[in-house]
């Protein structure tokens, strides 16, 4: 119950530190703790190039790939590792968010990558086996291939 609150949380904390009005809202609707985006919410390029997310937010961001590279390198990985992989990504979403300065097409970008992860940062924190944990641990890390095609 406290996960859920703490996502709950995070989640309306985005919405709120960002004070963006250009964001659509209307867009993400929540069902069962997932956000489903419809087709307009695939990333995009800045005309070719990788978006610019503001240095205050970047270490936060940074923190958390270098957290996840960091336990990948290890080769036995517990469900207590990657249970504490979800607490340190969870408090490193909090300050991103609670630090979000970005406006504009720049911000809105970002908040289709960031919204999922959160999702999968989530699913992280709920998993109940080292199996299911991995498989989540993996798909994090695909979504940081994914910000690293997309910002810099």
């Amino acid at each position: 119950m406290i996960k859920k609150i703490i996502f709950l949380f995070a989640t309306a904390l985005i919405s709120i530190s960002c004070d963006n009005k250009k964001v659509k809202t209307e867009n993400v609707a929540v069902s069962n703790e997932t956000h489903y985006h419809s087709e307009s919410d695939s990333i995009e390029l800045n005309n070719g190039a990788k978006w610019k997310v503001v240095s205050e937010m970047m270490v936060h961001i940074r923190n958390m790939e270098s957290d996840i590279n960091s336990l990948s390198e290890t080769k036995h990985t517990e469900l207590k590792d990657l249970t504490q992989l979800g607490t340190n990504l969870q408090k490193n979403i909090d300050l991103l968010t609670s630090n979000c300065t970005m406006e504009g097409k720049a911000h809105d970008e970002l908040h289709k990558w960031l919204l999922p992860y959160i999702d999968m940062v989530d699913k992280l924190n709920k998993s109940k086996n080292n199996d299911e944990a991995l498989r989540i641990l993996e798909e994090i890390k695909a979504s940081y291939k994914t910000f690293n095609l997309y910002f810099e």
